[in-house]
């Protein structure tokens, strides 16, 4: 702790001269980088032996047998788009080190899902490779996390090639450490988590799965050959941001750039997007998680990368994250018949995190639970709500008890349940047996919970913003496939319409809403990535041979 201060004097030096003086930190950088590389290089030879040796005892263990997902793979590789030189494929037997910087790895979000399905896309294209993953969760083992991977996710990784570095720093990037200048102060704690992840190790290619740019520029200034790749599921800041400042704003910001404590904070913001901005050039290859982060990335990074790599908007990719759309399909049957399975029961699927305001939907299921809903295709049920997220900290286990006594005194506790950490098949049944799905986010960066729950056939009432507005829930042959609202009074009508369609009415939106999931699919995540991951190959493979 003591060297704290001189620590965040440096990082904040590091972001005036990535700002103002880029071309001394292109001179400076490497320096360190050198002494970085050279000083994790026996954890390398160590880490590498670890891989071999597993790998011997896993074809030991494991052989003759062929893997359930070897012909579904064999597909995806064969609908791949030849991106090399020569328009052939990138070498499968490129055998570097691929480092994933998702501190909160065991998180078990869609975020989370992302990190897995990018690995396990990049193990079976590049079988030699090794992908590791730098976390701040020391309580679980990596037998732990896969296992978490395949209960959660039902993703399977070949874990002789996957491995995780511990990082001692992660509290740096959590909102609880910066009360104030909380954007800029989780950015430099960012940093000091890349300094952490490269005394580690320094991986071939450095990938942030979570939103932290700053790193990713960090390690470009570090080590020019290796390149870097952004996975954004939400810019860190944006013009929605800024405009929330204003009376009549949304989110957890709302009217806050009024008197002189909001004029210092706009400036602030204005400044800090900025440094945002300029960070964005650094990365090598920009990936988006969908159309609405796509446009703020590109207003934000756009320019700033036009003038240093002289590229087009098409730069910045618009790669949809893997839904288990297919298994959905398989696990949750649509029909006449199974309607007699469900009841009238509202399910969101969420973190237990503030911006996922699940006060708005306590209230507004209070509202219409007060209202006695007529609801022909449940005669005699009552609605109830359903709220399974995960829980990562105490924080959120404070959160969860506040949500219990909001229920309670809104007197719909006995109509609300909770359903903490569930595993998948606990929310395939959940899905089989609701009707409605939720999601209350403002500007909601994607919302695979909402994929989720139009691949199970749910009807959807979502936030009206974001790419639950944009992207999914959108009409599917000229008819809708759900409800958008903004307020706890447009949720509960919302709610009403969609308990009181017929049941033929029903069944039509449902498979509506399933056709809609279609175009978010595991395979479509994959070919999307691989695409993106082979320019990254690319670039590491010409950058080390010059």
């Amino acid at each position: 702790m003591a060297l704290l201060p001189s620590l965040l004097v440096f990082l904040l030096s590091l972001a005036v001269g990535l700002y103002f003086f880029p071309s001394v930190l292109r001179s400076v950088g490497p320096v360190l980088g050198s002494y970085l590389r050279r000083s994790s290089q026996t954890r390398r030879e160590l880490l590498l032996a670890r891989v071999a040796r597993e790998q011997q005892d896993h074809d030991t263990k494991h052989k003759n047998e062929k893997n359930r997902e070897d012909d579904e793979w064999e597909q995806v590789e064969t609908s791949m788009v030849g991106s090399a030189v020569n328009g052939g494929k990138a070498d499968k037997d490129w055998s570097g080190i691929v480092g994933f910087f998702h501190p909160f790895c065991n998180a078990g979000g869609g975020g989370e899902r992302v990190l897995w399905a990018a690995i396990r896309a990049t193990q079976k294209r590049w079988p030699e490779a090794v992908c590791v993953v730098y976390t701040g969760d020391h309580d679980v083992d990596k037998a732990a996390i896969l296992k978490r991977v395949k209960d959660r996710f039902n993703i399977h990784l070949h874990a002789p090639t996957v491995h995780f570095l511990y990082l001692t720093t992660r509290h740096y990037v959590l909102a609880s450490t910066w009360p104030r200048f909380t954007l800029l102060g989780q950015s430099i704690g960012s940093v000091i988590l890349a300094y952490d992840a490269f005394t580690l190790l320094v991986p071939d290619i450095f990938i942030d799965t979570m939103g932290y740019a700053f790193s990713l520029a960090f390690s470009s200034v570090l080590f020019p050959t290796v390149p870097t790749g952004a996975y954004v599921h939400y810019p860190t800041i944006s013009t929605d941001m800024l405009d929330s400042l204003n009376v009549g704003g949304k989110g957890v910001n709302a009217g806050a750039g009024q008197g002189y404590r909001g004029l210092v904070k706009r400036q602030y913001w204005n400044l800090f997007a900025a440094l945002y901005s300029k960070t964005g050039s650094l990365i090598s290859v920009v990936m988006t998680n969908s159309t609405w982060t796509q446009t703020h990335i590109k207003s934000l990074w756009g320019p700033f990368r036009n003038r240093r790599n002289k590229t087009t908007d098409h730069d910045i990719d618009v790669v949809f994250p893997p839904v288990a759309v297919e298994e959905l399909e398989t696990e949750v049957e649509v029909s006449d018949e199974s309607e007699n399975q469900r009841g009238p029961y509202l399910l969101y699927i969420a973190q237990f995190r503030p911006e996922k305001n699940h006060t708005l939907i306590l209230n507004a299921f209070a509202k219409f639970a007060s209202s006695n809903p007529d609801m022909p295709s449940y005669p005699g049920q009552r609605p109830k709500l359903v709220l399974i997220g995960s829980v990562r900290d105490s924080d959120d286990a404070t959160r969860v008890y506040k949500l219990r006594l909001l229920a309670h005194e809104l007197h719909v506790k006995d109509d609300v349940e909770f359903v903490c950490d569930a595993t998948w098949p606990q929310m395939l049944e959940w899905m089989r047996k609701a009707s409605v799905g939720v999601n209350s986010m403002w500007n909601e960066h994607f919302g695979i919970g909402v994929v989720e729950y139009q691949a199970a056939g749910l009807l959807s009432v979502v936030n009206d913003s974001g790419g639950p507005k944009l992207d999914i829930v959108v009409p599917i042959d000229g008819q809708p496939t759900g409800f958008h609202a903004s307020t706890a009074e447009e949720y509960a009508e919302g709610f009403r319409k969609a308990l009181s369609l017929s049941r033929g009415e029903t069944l039509a939106m449902r498979k509506r809403a399933r056709k809609s999931a279609e175009r978010f699919t595991d395979r479509g995540f994959a070919e999307k990535w691989l695409s993106n991951m082979d320019r990254l190959v690319r670039l590491q493979v010409a950058r080390n041979n010059k």
